[in-house]
């Protein structure tokens, strides 16, 4: 795993260098200096401890679609060419990880926490940052953007990378209506409709989608494999996690469900990948 990782940060290194020198950004000296100061700050990042110990925080979100990848080869050795690309896309998702938690840290209202967010200071907390990080926070959603269309415009599932990464926007919308509180409201009325919008922000960003469902998906789609087939599972696979160890109930009755769903599957490397994931977070 050490070396895996350290071959991981390799490929960060590549696309950052990529990115600070693309002619696409007219970059001075000094915003070179800026963007490349606030990418290492947030997205690298490894020292992050989040309520998920499996997922979150360690670059484990974008070490998951390399992992997910190696099973659906089933036994085959990467290429370094699939190698770099399985990197790639596990660093898109780290870049939206990053992208997320900026705007979030401004967003949530709770300036004793936000100041240090999983033990380390906020971007906007930062030293003459302040505001300037709603644009850093748009600059790192842009970075996901060129690194897509370098390494794979040229690829048949191009567009599809497109669509699953843009298909965060509304997740992300409704994570911030219905869990945040608004400027100067309290509405404990949402209270009362809680299990679907919990399973709605579940679904689409506390946990799932960009934890669970996007990185197996973009290891589904490099192997040619159709990631929209197991979307049902891992949401499914999602919301137990954020229950497990809260509610045992729901947690006993549904392992042997999502061990079913998976069973059904009739590719026995998507099998194996999605046990994979389930079994680590069962642990």
């Amino acid at each position: 795993m050490a070396d895996l990782r350290s071959r991981f940060l390799d490929v960060y290194s590549v696309l950052k260098s990529e990115i600070l020198h693309d002619p696409a950004f007219d970059f001075t000296e000094d915003s070179r200096q800026w963007v490349e100061r606030m990418m290492d700050h947030n997205v690298p990042r490894e020292n992050e401890n989040s309520w998920i110990g499996l997922l979150a925080g360690k670059l484990n979100r974008g070490l998951c679609v390399i992992d997910s990848y190696k099973l659906l080869k089933e036994g085959k050795e990467l290429t370094d060419d699939e190698f770099f690309l399985a990197c790639a896309l596990g660093w898109c998702i780290e870049w939206l990880q990053a992208y997320f938690r900026v705007l979030d840290d401004i967003t949530d209202n709770i300036p004793e926490d936000a100041e240090k967010r999983r033990g380390q200071p906020s971007w906007f907390k930062q030293p003459k940052v302040g505001m300037i990080a709603v644009n850093d926070g748009s600059i790192l959603h842009n970075h996901i953007t060129r690194i897509l269309k370098k390494h794979f415009r040229e690829k048949p599932y191009y567009v599809d990378l497109l669509d699953l990464f843009n298909e965060t926007a509304s997740g992300k919308m409704t994570e911030l209506i219905t869990s945040s509180t608004l400027v100067g409201e309290k509405d404990l009325s949402r209270l009362s409709t809680m299990p679907l919008h919990h399973l709605r922000i579940v679904q689409y960003y506390k946990t799932t989608y960009y934890s669970h469902y996007l990185s197996v998906a973009c290891a589904l789609i490099l192997s040619g494999e159709n990631h929209i087939n197991v979307k049902n599972i891992l949401v499914e696979m999602g919301f137990y996690f954020q229950v497990q160890g809260v509610a045992a109930e729901y947690e006993n009755e549904n392992y042997g469900k999502l061990v079913k769903s998976i069973e059904a599957h009739p590719s026995k490397a998507v099998q194996a990948a999605l046990k994979s994931l389930l079994t680590k977070g069962h642990e």
